[in-house]
């Protein structure tokens, strides 16, 4: 132990090699952002075990500390690496969901990845081990989830009903809050589509929601998804 962390495990293992790296240390940074980010990705796999997640962004997850660490290595600077690890984050990350979660996962990997090539691994597995554990707390308790969803809902009606005040007594009934926010005519002008935002119980029970929207619609379509997923096509 002595011998990979002449400092201690919470000192710069880097901190005597300013001109340059051994091989020896070279690996136990690389390896050590490798393991971290491959622990970090179980994390992530288990917290989204309900919700469903991408093959790529977990694999992402797992290579993006050693990326980060091989960049702050051969730069083989702390001012340059900070430099480095502060353009990384002018980098406007996508991912399928879109969930600002999982954004949260790629920056905890970038600072991970950033602790192991500046020489600090013992910190990189302590940071590691506190917000990971924070983070798998938050996602077994449900932390902060809210007694309402807010979600979309379309509905289709034919061109000859006066939509105004027909469907208001329902949402009254079935939900928290809601708000006209489009209108639109759609099979050339035959049929009116009528966008709202509403904010939904958690209990409700969506098919007596549904089917009470049906009888004053003629029984046209009705979707009814959330918000965040809302005019959006995804692939796999």
């Amino acid at each position: 132990m002595k011998k990979l962390f002449p400092n201690g495990f919470f000192g710069n293992i880097l901190s005597d090699y300013n001109n340059g790296i051994t091989t020896k240390f070279f690996f136990v940074c690389l390896c050590s952002a490798l393991i971290i980010g491959f622990l970090i990705s179980l994390i992530y796999m288990i917290s989204h075990r309900k919700e469903g997640y991408a093959q790529s962004y977990v694999i992402t997850m797992t290579m993006l500390p050693a990326i980060v660490c091989i960049i702050l290595l051969t730069i083989n600077s702390v001012a340059g690496a900070l430099s480095v690890a502060g353009a990384f984050s002018l980098v406007r990350f996508r991912s399928v969901p879109g969930d600002p979660k999982d954004i949260s996962y790629i920056f905890f990997a970038m600072a991970s990845g950033v602790a192991c090539g500046v020489g600090y691994v013992g910190f990189a597995f302590c940071f590691f081990l506190i917000l990971g554990a924070v983070m798998f707390i938050f996602s077994e308790l449900n932390f902060a989830a809210p007694q309402r969803k807010s979600m979309t809902l379309k509905i289709t009606i034919p061109e000859d009903l006066d939509y105004q005040g027909v469907f208001e007594p329902i949402l009254d009934k079935y939900t928290e809050m809601y708000r006209l926010r489009r209108v639109k005519t759609t099979n050339f002008g035959t049929l009116f589509e009528l966008v709202y935002s509403v904010d939904v119980k958690n209990d409700l029970d969506q098919k007596k929601f549904i089917d009470e929207l049906r009888a004053h619609n003629g029984n046209m379509t009705i979707n009814l998804v959330l918000f965040r997923y809302d005019d959006k096509v995804y692939e796999n």
